[in-house]
């Protein structure tokens, strides 16, 4: 059925379900949030253009609803704000993902849970530990959007069309994610060979780009105040690999069981997702400095993750 429910119809909930239609991802979508009327507007905006996009199921739900999902989205929660970082959001954030989830699993969900409300990777990881759930059933987007961007960036940096360039960002979604120059490449060059044939470019034009990406959240919250359509589209894009069962790589948080020497932390990292969720986690070598990095990324995360669950206790 692909039946989806969306949990948050804010910027990011809303957005999601249009690039859900525009896409023509999933045939059955509910949508869940306190304000119903905002829920109601929406459905009936959408629906008017399924004319143009071919036949789909919106409508607002309940949690109910949730019993037969194939996927719940979670989208809820407070903004971020101008001047403050990801992981600030997180005690606000989880008492608010912790009443989702109860009232989800009171209704014997067994599909997929993909998250995305700030801090990413803390809220994964707290999901998981209040369902039990499986690993590979508890998804986060993880790096999916900082890799878009990356892509993006060096794809209009060198001229390039970004499908074709290959570079990913590990680690937090937030201040210590870093990107694995190591391994990207365009067209079949590595970076350092792109570099090499292309003398006009320097190694310092990658560092600058890469910090431009680490940043975008703060611009686009400052000029607009907050973020949505780059995170919708990249939910979308899981969505699909998701449920048509793709074995897609994309950079998701994920749940190390040992992969880069670390366990018990949800971190992003490239992974295969097909209707399974999480089929298997790709380890990258890293390089010495960035192996570095991603433990930097996971000791704060297991710092903040801590702090959520000494409050829940």
């Amino acid at each position: 059925m692909n039946k989806i429910v969306v949990i948050g119809n804010g910027d990011v909930g809303s957005s999601y379900t249009f690039a859900l239609m525009a896409q023509g991802v999933g045939n059955n979508v509910g949508i869940i949030d306190l304000d119903s009327q905002k829920v109601a507007g929406d459905v009936k905006d959408l629906t008017n253009g399924l004319a143009y996009v071919g036949p789909k199921s919106i409508y607002p739900a309940e949690y109910s609803d949730c019993s037969d999902a194939d996927l719940i989205v979670i989208t809820a929660g407070a903004a971020q704000k101008e001047n403050e970082t990801r992981l600030d959001l997180v005690k606000r954030n989880a008492r608010i993902i912790k009443s989702i989830v109860q009232s989800v699993m009171a209704h014997n969900f067994t599909g997929i849970f993909l998250i995305a409300s700030n801090p990413v990777d803390v809220l994964t990881h707290y999901v998981k530990k209040l369902t039990g759930f499986p690993a590979n059933r508890v998804i986060g987007s993880g790096t999916s959007l900082d890799s878009a961007r990356l892509r993006s960036a060096v794809g209009e940096k060198f001229q390039i069309d970004p499908r074709d360039v290959n570079i990913y960002i590990l680690g937090e979604h937030g201040d210590t994610q870093f990107p694995v120059w190591s391994h990207g490449n365009i067209g079949g060059l590595k970076i350092t060979e792109w570099l090499d044939q292309h003398p006009e470019f320097s190694k310092s034009d990658l560092v600058e780009l890469s910090e431009n990406v680490k940043n975008a959240a703060y611009e686009i919250i400052h000029y607009k105040g907050s973020t949505h359509y780059g995170i919708a589209i990249s939910l979308a894009r899981i969505t699909k690999a998701i449920l048509q069962d793709e074995n897609s790589v994309l950079p998701v948080s994920v749940h190390l069981e040992g992969q880069y020497n670390s366990e018990d932390v949800c971190i992003g990292s490239n992974a295969v997702l097909n209707r399974e969720g999480i089929r298997e986690i790709i380890e990258i070598p890293l390089a010495e400095d960035e192996m570095e990095k991603m433990r930097i990324s996971i000791q704060t995360l297991k710092d903040m993750q801590n702090t959520v669950l000494e409050s829940d206790s």
